[in-house]
């Protein structure tokens, strides 16, 4: 799930990321492996993001199994489709 919210006090200023990941991912070595992965396709995505907003990614219970299985190609994927609805 992604939130995003305009920053008045920046708006021309460079996106800024925040990270949600609840214990209900799994443990803290899931979850840290989550972070990593949800950075990595984030920083592969910065020129597609739009600026002057801050953004929180949200990760949902199941994230951690899917994205072993998957490779990181897949959740840049994932995140660029989320990244178009918010664009439009």
């Amino acid at each position: 799930m992604l939130h995003w919210f305009p920053r008045e006090e920046d708006e021309d200023g460079p996106s800024r990321l925040g990270l949600a990941v609840p214990r209900s991912v799994g443990s803290a070595v899931m979850r840290n492996r989550v972070k990593r992965l949800l950075r990595e396709a984030w920083r592969a995505l910065l020129d597609d993001v739009p600026a002057g907003h801050d953004y929180v990614l949200v990760a949902r219970p199941g994230l951690a199994e899917t994205a072993s299985t998957r490779d990181a190609e897949w959740l840049a994927t994932e995140l660029a489709d989320v990244l178009a609805k918010v664009r439009s």
